[in-house]
């Protein structure tokens, strides 16, 4: 049985993991804790028993806006609704603190997944490359 918690508990070692796994790059030693704690409005984690299966970071501007960051499911779990449940939850939470939107953005090979299994709509947008690489 997979659980979800809002603002739920992790530790830097088991999302760096996750997240280097999800993302295909070797794992960091980044403060996963401490940067969600000091940018984040929440953030959702799903665990199957005491495994973190799934990671979701809702950023916000401190008031209207919330933004869905580094959404992520571990390779055993997916196609299985983990992420998509990971995204409702943070939308939920998102409305609950006074969000009027939530926004992602998102990868071409990903707008099935934020599109048609979350429900986020197309919108124009723009974006600076600030360390072009």
């Amino acid at each position: 049985m997979i659980t979800f918690a809002w603002r739920g508990s992790f530790t830097n070692p088991e999302l760096n993991g996750l997240h280097a796994e999800g993302f295909a790059h070797e794992p960091a030693d980044d403060d996963w804790w401490g940067r969600v704690h000091r940018h984040s409005l929440g953030w959702v984690c799903a665990r199957e028993g005491a495994e973190l299966v799934g990671f979701v970071n809702v950023a916000w501007d401190g008031a209207g806006h919330a933004f869905v960051l580094d959404t992520v499911t571990a390779a055993g779990v997916r196609s299985m609704g983990v992420g998509s449940r990971l995204v409702e939850v943070a939308a939920e939470q998102a409305r609950e603190a006074g969000c009027d939107w939530l926004h992602v953005d998102f990868e071409e090979h990903l707008r099935h997944f934020y599109l048609d299994r979350c429900g986020f709509r197309p919108t124009a947008a723009g974006l600076i490359a600030l360390n072009p690489g």
